[in-house]
């Protein structure tokens, strides 16, 4: 499996701390099965990383992974906020790309509402960049209007659904709105947007089964992944799969 948002690189915004932490980390992703990793560190107006900083840290990380013995594949990358987005000029969004793909990790506001969500979100499309959506279920402007992210994946994004989400870590509102999501097939990646050991915690494979939706798994955690690293079409999500019984979906594509 492939985890493409995940704080990983220690010392760097709000994963963990130090190389020991960091590599406690990495070896339960591999535990948990998963084979790589996009490096996303926070870009933010609390976080002003860079690219050129974020590859550094990936490299040196790297190293470190080896010496240790960890068999855990990384990447550069980045999660980039909304807000920042706007104000970096392309050559530096270029470099926060996941794994120099086309494909940009964008964060929007998690608590507050967004008027102009599709035009801010379209003006970094125009400008050349495939856009992830990170965590939508978690973003209010989401919870509060039901169609906004059919909305936004029509006019070409794509949305990743952190796999805690879907089994109630974040809350009974957010686990609701992401298993809608996910049953109105607006969504294309399951993530860990794994932060620690402790309480966010690596792991694709396990939630995805407790929600019953372990049918997503090779596509929302490998097949899609790897076409956007590859800079490959995504392929389309398997006919039936992801769909608990007995539940009434709230988003809709159209």
């Amino acid at each position: 499996m492939i985890d493409l948002h995940c704080h990983l690189l220690p010392g760097i915004d709000d994963g963990p701390a130090d190389d020991a932490a960091a590599i406690e980390q990495a070896r339960v992703h591999v535990a948990a099965g998963i084979e790589k990793v996009v490096c996303t560190p926070h870009v933010s107006h609390g976080h002003r990383n860079t690219g050129e900083g974020i590859v550094a840290a990936t490299q040196a990380f790297r190293e470190t992974l080896a010496a240790a013995g960890v068999p855990l594949r990384i990447q550069a990358g980045a999660e980039v906020s909304l807000s920042r987005a706007i104000e970096l000029d392309d050559d530096e969004l270029l470099q926060l790309h996941l794994g120099a793909s086309e494909w940009l990790l964008l964060e929007p506001p998690l608590g507050t509402d967004v008027p102009r969500l599709p035009q801010m979100v379209g003006g970094i499309q125009s400008r050349g960049h495939r856009v992830l959506i990170a965590h939508p279920e978690r973003c209010s402007a989401f919870h509060h209007d039901d169609k906004l992210l059919g909305e936004l994946v029509r006019a070409g994004a794509a949305a990743q659904v952190t796999a805690a989400s879907l089994t109630g870590q974040f809350g009974r509102t957010v686990q609701k709105v992401a298993l809608a999501m996910v049953e109105a097939d607006l969504v294309h990646v399951i993530a860990s947007d794994a932060h620690d050991v402790v309480r966010r915690v690596p792991g694709l494979a396990a939630p995805l089964a407790e929600a019953g939706l372990e049918g997503l798994t090779e596509w929302a955690c490998h097949a899609v992944p790897a076409a956007m690293l590859a800079g490959e079409e995504l392929p389309p999500r398997p006919a039936g799969s992801g769909r608990p019984a007995k539940r009434r979906g709230m988003f809709r594509r159209g």
